[in-house]
């Protein structure tokens, strides 16, 4: 039948001559389309249309049929149609479908705003509507997306919960066009906080383990705070990547995190330096020549006595990084009245809750506030990450 047809390319200029400043319209539009689109694409050529999609229009103006497609409309509005599931014929009763649909609205001005919305709806997944997108809040919290089962296949975190949502949809990647043929459904959670809704999202995701967040891994910690004895059988210290074979110590996400934590053990506990790796001559540093170190290096301490010390800073090392005993981080709540808080006790995250805005939080109330959440390597890194960046929020040492 096609068999003395054009090939794509002798006909792809005229198509888009002929589709210059219109609105490309087909029934279940996104299908016919990403055929022109992948046809261009093969000539190196990026096709851009507005759509409009008869489907949707037709649930929208003509309610409660049992079924949208073609072949259920054509019998609907008793449309004669010859050959039905042939090219032409398919099209000329798509004219026809679209021309019932406009006909219904009576006032030109209101078909005309029919058709803009069409166009502005076309771009969304099949099963969202503008309504679904317009009850999303433009607050800062997490959403789900759903697919037909019911099943949680994307967790997500914004400021603006319905602009991020609507960016998911207005992305070609294949990951999004992934999401947007399988998505039902959307809810979300108001958190307030970016803090909370970081740490919700990061406790989400691995709860439920959606197949469409499977590209987002866990935070890396490539570096190390490495531990050896040398040939005196003083502990040494060093800083590098996960090749260096020596005991492990500590994990850090980059470089400049682990030395900030190596350099701040060395000064609180008189560490010395040259043990440590931070000093790049091999003789005694200034610390020891204005005696904040013992000149272990140089034989000056006893190892014993190095050895006791050490151990005593390799406690205060064993939190990555190391967070004061007790913290409690106040930040925005979900309404005005409210604030958020994250709770950190004995240096462990032990998880985050809302209380009232009052002037005095007693300890006691804000322990029974807080849902109990995992304390690990990621949540640490997300905590010190935005207190580094936000450095304006309120961080409580509590004494109990």
């Amino acid at each position: 039948m096609v068999e003395d047809a054009p090939r794509f390319f002798e006909v792809a200029r005229k198509i888009v001559e002929m589709t210059e400043g219109k609105v490309f319209v087909a029934h279940n539009v996104r299908f016919d389309y990403n055929f022109l689109k992948e046809e261009f694409r093969r000539l190196g050529f990026t096709f851009k249309r507005k759509t409009l999609c008869t489907v949707r229009l037709t649930r929208r103006v003509f309610k409660g049929l049992p079924s949208y497609s073609l072949e259920n409309l054509i019998r609907h509005f008793d449309l004669e149609v010859a050959r039905r599931h042939r090219a032409l014929d398919d099209t000329l009763a798509t004219v026809e479908v679209l021309r019932r649909i406009i006909d219904a609205e009576k006032e030109e001005t209101s078909a005309k705003d029919l058709i803009n919305l069409g166009v502005k709806e076309t771009r969304l997944p099949p099963n969202i509507t503008l309504d679904i997108l317009h009850a999303l809040p433009e607050d800062c919290g997490i959403y789900y997306f759903y697919n037909a089962q019911g099943d949680v296949i994307y967790v997500g975190k914004s400021i603006n919960i319905k602009k991020r949502v609507m960016g998911h949809f207005a992305s070609d990647t294949r990951k999004a066009q992934k999401i947007q043929r399988s998505i039902h459904d959307i809810t979300y959670e108001i958190t307030g906080s970016e803090l909370i809704a970081l740490l919700l999202e990061e406790s989400e995701i691995k709860r439920i383990s959606p197949i469409y967040n499977s590209a987002l891994k866990p935070k890396t910690f490539p570096y190390g705070i490495y531990y050896f004895e040398d040939e005196k059988g003083y502990p040494n210290l060093k800083v590098g990547d996960k090749n260096i074979d020596h005991i492990l110590i500590a994990e850090f996400s980059s470089l400049r995190e682990a030395k900030g934590a190596l350099a701040y053990i060395v000064k609180e506990f008189e560490l010395c330096r040259c043990l440590c790796n931070l000093n790049t001559r091999h003789s005694p540093c200034l610390d020891f020549q204005i005696q904040n170190c013992s000149g272990a290096f140089i034989g000056k301490e006893e190892v014993d006595s190095y050895t006791e010390r050490f151990h005593t800073a390799m406690e205060a090392l064993r939190l990555y990084p190391a967070f004061p005993e007790d913290l409690l981080l106040i930040d925005k709540g979900r309404e005005l009245d409210e604030h958020s808080v994250v709770l950190i006790e004995n240096g462990h995250y032990l998880g985050f809750g809302f209380v009232e805005r009052t002037e005095a939080l007693d300890y006691n109330d804000i322990k029974n506030s807080i849902t109990v959440r995992n304390h690990n390597k990621d949540v640490i890194y997300i905590i010190k990450d935005y207190l580094r960046k936000n450095p304006k929020v309120n961080v409580i040492q509590i004494n109990r």
